[in-house]
């Protein structure tokens, strides 16, 4: 059965089912027992600057979150909600409303319980704080009848509140601890002090440096987990890390997607390496356009662009064949994803065609206009060597582009944030369901000075109407015919280039199993992990 399949009807059970009763994780089977003891050391170039996914999206928190803080669902390899600290799960016919039936007898690390009240926190501190605003949006309250049972009300049907469930985007936080009305997002026990619900516990955080954490006694299933400790060394260094990986001393790198890497890895007898794992990520490597500046702001000069761009270019020889070229605002992956797209096949002549009837006649020495191009620090070979090539490409058409380079992630995001940018390269997740990583990027009520919003400053009514529209919309088929128009609609009016499909893979030593390959891959708890 093809992805795309398995992404379907996973979306369509997690969305439309009405009760879930518990079952096991629907992991690769392994043929020997699990083994207890060990410690997993990971390859990190990415610097978290706190623990608390709640209020923090991205891998750099996610992956050392999911071990932190349990959340109350999870998902298998084929978009199957699976329970986690909630053992079952009721989504009200009307899709207004969705029941969590929480386990009995869990607790948090320092030996409280794990209450629907904790839950009841979470759900509107989320809401309240996390970049993700149309992720819990349509949530009005959370009700607590006992203290095993939490439903969440909504306002209108949401499609997308079981898949928000997931342990990347709902760590459920100890109440009696971050409930003491300091700011979440600053909250002095986001790092070392933290307390969470999860199959590891804290016990060192030096950012940029490493994070360590260590087996909980008390987790909520039983025998569970198997590894000692989970070490996540940081170096921005990839070299290094791919060097203690092939010497045994990391045994797992996430998020790899460097092509000379990917070859080397490729070869080694010692190494698994894998793309699964990524499917609800849908990471896109795009170049964005700020629309309230000029020459911008003029369609055809964005679409002279995009005709002076080779994709299949970049898939094939910048990312030595290993990536895909992305052509419209949703993975080809995603159940809603179509063909159905307007394009723009290279071609160096129609570009310069655009650009003179757009009133950009080429001037002394060919040049039409400067632009300057920032890139998002820590990923060269989506970023950077794109941006290198965006400017070499520019050039031929006569339009002089500078490349900045940004000190680090937060001086770029800073630009962004603040729409202090001509053109960026970005790379950008869909987030498994358009109403949690899509809409974000293109509704004109999200224009913000965030990063990871509308930061474009794109505007159009009908594209509102579409995304609100499907966002409310519990069938998939009438879901999809919406975001098939706003698609259609999107790349037609280019606020974002679309250039390729991060080839993200994680390499592992073939001595670890139950290696994560769920749709949220790294993302994903490793209380089944062992050493063979």
């Amino acid at each position: 059965m093809s992805l795309r399949s398995h992404s379907r009807r996973g979306l369509l059970a997690a969305a439309l089912s009405t009760t879930v009763l518990a079952a096991s994780l629907a992991l690769p089977a392994q043929a020997q027992e699990p083994k207890r003891g060990g410690t997993l050391v990971l390859g990190s170039t990415q610097t978290a600057r706190h623990l608390n996914g709640a209020v923090q999206s991205g891998a750099a928190t996610a992956v050392p979150s999911t071990q932190l803080f349990a959340s109350p669902l999870r998902f298998d390899d084929k978009w199957n909600p699976q329970p986690y600290l909630a053992e079952k799960w009721t989504l009200a016919p009307d899709g207004k409303s969705l029941t969590l039936n929480l386990r009995k007898g869990a607790v948090f690390h320092d030996g409280k319980p794990i209450t629907s009240e904790d839950v009841a926190f979470t759900i509107m501190a989320i809401k309240a704080n996390h970049p993700f605003q149309t992720m819990l949006g349509p949530v009005e309250k959370v009700e607590t009848p006992d203290p095993q049972t939490a439903i969440i009300r909504m306002s209108a049907p949401h499609p997308a509140i079981v898949l928000a469930m997931s342990p990347a985007l709902c760590p459920i936080l100890p109440k009696h601890i971050y409930g003491d009305g300091q700011d979440l997002k600053s909250h002095p026990r986001n790092g070392n002090g933290l307390v969470g619900s999860g199959p590891f516990k804290l016990v060192e955080f030096t950012p940029g440096q490493r994070i360590v954490m260590e087996r909980f006694d008390k987790f909520f299933l039983p025998g569970k987990p198997y590894l000692d400790k989970v070490i996540i060394n940081v170096s921005p260094d990839s070299s290094s890390l791919l060097l203690g990986l092939e010497r045994g001393d990391i045994q797992m790198m996430p998020f790899v997607s460097i092509p000379a890497e990917l070859r080397r890895l490729k070869d080694d007898a010692q190494i698994l390496l894998t793309p699964r794992g990524y499917e609800g990520i849908g990471p896109i490597n795009w170049l964005a356009f700020n629309l309230e500046r000029k020459p911008l702001s003029d369609v055809a000069v964005r679409k002279a662009i995009a005709h002076a761009i080779d994709r299949q270019f970049i898939a094939k020889t910048l990312m030595g064949g290993f990536a895909t070229p992305a052509e419209g605002p949703l993975v080809p992956s995603s159940p809603f994803a179509t063909t159905e797209l307007v394009r723009y096949p290279t071609d160096l002549k129609k570009a310069a065609a655009l650009l003179d009837a757009a009133g950009h006649k080429a001037g002394a020495g060919g040049e039409r206009f400067k632009l300057t191009i920032d890139y998002f620090p820590g990923a060269d070979d989506q970023q950077k060597t794109v941006a290198e090539y965006v400017r070499a490409q520019l050039k031929k058409i006569g339009i002089t582009v500078e490349v900045r380079a940004s000190a680090d992630f937060p001086a770029w995001a800073k630009r962004l944030a603040s729409h202090d940018f001509d053109l960026s390269m970005d790379l950008v997740w869909n987030w498994g369901d358009p109403i949690i990583g899509v809409h974000r990027t293109y509704l004109s009520t999200n224009i913000k000075p965030i990063i990871w919003t509308n930061t474009q400053s794109y505007r159009n009514p009908k594209v509102d109407d579409l995304l609100n529209s499907a966002g409310g919309l519990l069938d998939a088929t009438q879901r999809r015919a919406y975001y098939a128009t706003f698609q259609k609609i999107v790349t037609d009016e280019l606020p974002i280039l679309f250039i390729n499909v991060v080839p993200y893979h994680t390499a592992v030593n073939r001595k670890v199993a139950n290696v994560p390959m769920s749709i949220w891959g790294p993302m994903s708890p490793y209380d089944e992990v062992y050493f063979k």
